[in-house]
């Protein structure tokens, strides 16, 4: 997804952002329902790297949908697409062992299958209820790799990165951490609140738009808010654990939110899908790292601290990042 976002960025300037998130949509509907096909990983693999990209290219034609279709309603517009990540993530874990796995005959390749249903559906109502804005004659093609030059750009992506790497790593560690810890029974508690805590934040985003985007202020609040949580987390017992890991959720939320809000309201609408790409490539690209280095740090210490410790970490560089940014909206934007 860190490499495949540029992709996405050249697809929109070529193709618009709305053929762009219809290529996106499809991608994500054929490589999630493929992921059964065969008896080997390799295709397994291959077909989630299909849909990583797929939704690497559907993500930054997001906000410049927003940018095109809804300026003057931008918070409310990222509040409600962000809210169907969050519901999207939510609702398969919840559903597929009791219901999904039952309703298509007891499969795995046939419940990834059904969750590519609901995708596929989404692609064909964007087909049929919208229509695609051509560019006006003679103007320049738009610009496809993003200015990396800008420090607004890493400031914003190392604070959706860190961000990010709390959410997923605490995703991927939990139920490890949980039975080094012998309390296995806290796993499902905990992810649980991880996801469900999240909803909030976009009606918080949405309601308080214009207190809350082109501010530094709630960048640093959601920063230091992740690292009280995981400093309760380490010494809480039981059940707040769960709770704690709750906050972390929603606080990586919000920052999801504020940032893929920023990008309609800091650039024109044609230049909005750099200005994405750039910031969710660096965002990927630390997320992953940052995992990648908490694990290995596991594995070669056998502490299961190495977990926390990196969330810890990401809280302090997500606090610290949005401390020098220069948010300059543009005129007439609104949120």
């Amino acid at each position: 997804m860190a490499t495949a976002t540029l992709l996405g960025s050249l697809l929109i300037a070529r193709l618009g952002a709305r053929r762009a998130v219809l290529l996106g949509l499809g991608l994500i509907a054929l490589g999630g329902a493929a992921r059964g096909l065969g008896p080997s990983l390799a295709v397994l693999f291959a077909m989630t790297v299909l849909m990583g990209v797929g939704i690497a290219i559907a993500q930054p034609s997001l906000p410049s949908l927003v940018a095109l279709w809804t300026p003057r309603r931008v918070a409310l517009a990222t509040a409600s697409f962000s809210n169907g990540f969050l519901i999207g993530e939510i609702l398969p874990a919840a559903l597929t062992v009791p219901w999904i796995l039952a309703l298509v005959g007891g499969t795995w390749e046939s419940a990834l299958a059904f969750w590519s249903l609901p995708v596929a559906l989404t692609a064909v109502a964007v087909f049929f209820f919208t229509g695609h804005e051509p560019r006006d004659a003679g103007t320049p093609r738009p610009l496809w790799i993003p200015d990396w030059r800008k420090p607004t750009t890493w400031r914003l992506g190392l604070t959706l990165g860190t961000a990010s790497a709390a959410y997923f790593g605490l995703n991927a560690f939990i139920p490890d951490y949980m039975r080094s810890i012998h309390q296995p029974e806290l796993i499902t508690p905990s992810l649980t609140c991880l996801n469900l805590f999240q909803l909030p934040a976009s009606f918080v985003v949405g309601g308080f738009s214009r207190q809350i985007l082109g501010r530094r202020w709630p960048f640093v609040a959601t920063g230091l808010v992740t690292l009280a949580a995981m400093a309760a987390f380490i010494v809480v017992p039981g059940i707040w654990k769960a709770i704690a890991v709750g906050v972390v959720g929603y606080a990586s939320a919000q920052v999801f939110m504020q940032v893929l809000a920023l990008p309609p309201l800091l650039a024109r609408a044609d230049d909005v899908h750099r200005v994405t790409a750039g910031i969710t490539t660096i965002q990927y690209t630390t997320a992953f790292l940052a995992t990648l280095v908490a694990g290995a740090a596991w594995d070669l210490t056998g502490r299961s601290s190495s977990a926390y410790l990196m969330v810890i970490a990401a809280a302090i560089v997500q606090t610290v990042v949005p401390l020098g940014l220069r948010l300059q909206l543009r005129p007439g934007s609104q949120t």
